[in-house]
This record gives structure tokens, C-alpha cells and sequence, in this order.
């Protein structure tokens, strides 16, 4: 399986780094190795003294395909659930100062924990779903898929007009505002609509 991760998705947050508004979807992969197993904390890597959360709703798809018409692309997806983009922010700004990619800084091992997925026609909201992060208790993101640059739709078309999407992939869809820094036994609780989908500490 595929970890498909869309960047910019969020105004607020292409804002809030002071990045260019993308045109069309941006996007990089993770791997497989790059999942947080169910239960386990996530281990703060030895090579980075600064690693950021990013909540994102993620989408499974459901039934390969290619060069999906946008207008189609409902149909190769079918639940939906919360997870983390964790991003050593230290590694990624040195590898864009050389001009260097960046994998380093998004697809380094468990960097992609992420819930139980749910049927999409379970939501309670279709067209606005609500989704959000604690912090040790404490709101630290709440985004709504309205807000997004470029719909779920939109995503699953482009993206599969150059890689093949199969069943099982993973596509997380952008982080709204809000994105910070986490620290050794720090405990993050992430919720779609206003349901706790999972919770994990970082050790």
C-alpha cells in the first residue's frame, strides 16, 4: 500500500508558512514503514530536534485506478479517518535552503500514524467534516474539509493521472492552521467530527 500525502491544502496554512498558493494538488509519499502501529506511542527520531504535527483527514481508497475522471473519483473511495503528518521541520528547512528533496523530513519510520477508518456515508456531514487534535487536552487543530483548496474529488483525479491508486492506498488531504511542535510525553487525541478516533503518546 501507498501513502499519498497532499501539501497546501489549507489557506490558513500556506499562510501561516509563509508558502506559494499551489495551482493544483501538491503531493509526496511516504512508505508503508512510515505507520504507527495501533497502540504504540510514537518514538521521537534521534536525528531531529524539532518534529511538528500536521492533522489531516485521510482518505482509503477502495478499488484500483488510473487517469480517474474527477467526476468519477467519488467511486474509488469509501472511508475516511484522522492522522498525523509528522514532519522533522529542522530537516525539511535545511533540505529546501540546498534545494534538496525532503524525504528525510516527512517519510523517516512512523511518521504516519493514523485511526481506525470510517464509512464515509457513517458521517454525520458529508459536504463539511469536521476534524481536530488535542494536546495534552488542549485544542491544538480543528479543521473543517470545506476549507480545503482542492476537493477530495479533485485530489483522487490528479493524483491518479500519475501514479496508480489501488485498493488499500492511503491519501492524507492537507493540514489546516495550527501546525506545532511536539515534545517527549506529550499525548495527542484526534477526533473526526466529534468522535475520539485514537490517542498516542510521544515517547
Amino acid at each position: 500500500m501507498k501513502i499519498i500525502c497532499i501539501g497546501r491544502n489549507y489557506l490558513a496554512h500556506v499562510k501561516e508558512l509563509d508558502n506559494a498558493l499551489p495551482t493544483e494538488p501538491l503531493f509526496f509519499m511516504k512508505p508503508e514503514t512510515a505507520l504507527l502501529p495501533a497502540g504504540e506511542p510514537f518514538p521521537y527520531p534521534d536525528f531531529s530536534k524539532e518534529i511538528h504535527y500536521e492533522t489531516e483527514l485521510v482518505l482509503r481508497i477502495c478499488k484500483t485506478g488510473k487517469a480517474i475522471d474527477e467526476k468519477q473519483a467519488s467511486g474509488y473511495y469509501d472511508a475516511i479517518t484522522v492522522g498525523i503528518d509528522f514532519t522533522a521541520r529542522d530537516l525539511q528547512s535545511r533540505c529546501k535552503a540546498k534545494g534538496h528533496p525532503w524525504e528525510i523530513a516527512k517519510a523517516f519510520d512512523y511518521s504516519a500514524p493514523i485511526g481506525e477508518f470510517k464509512k464515509i456515508s457513517e458521517l454525520k456531514c458529508t459536504e463539511d467534516i469536521a476534524f481536530g487534535m488535542k494536546l495534552n487536552g488542549v485544542w491544538a487543530q480543528q479543521g473543517h474539509s470545506h476549507d480545503m483548496i482542492f476537493s477530495f474529488d479533485r485530489i483522487v483525479s490528479h493524483v491518479s493521472r500519475f501514479v496508480t491508486l489501488e485498493e488499500g492506498d492511503c491519501i492524507f488531504t492537507g493540514t489546516p492552521q495550527g501546525v506545532g511542535e511536539v515534545h517527549v510525553d506529550d499525548v495527542l487525541e484526534l477526533f473526526l467530527e466529534d468522535e475520539p478516533m485514537f490517542k498516542f503518546e510521544i515517547k
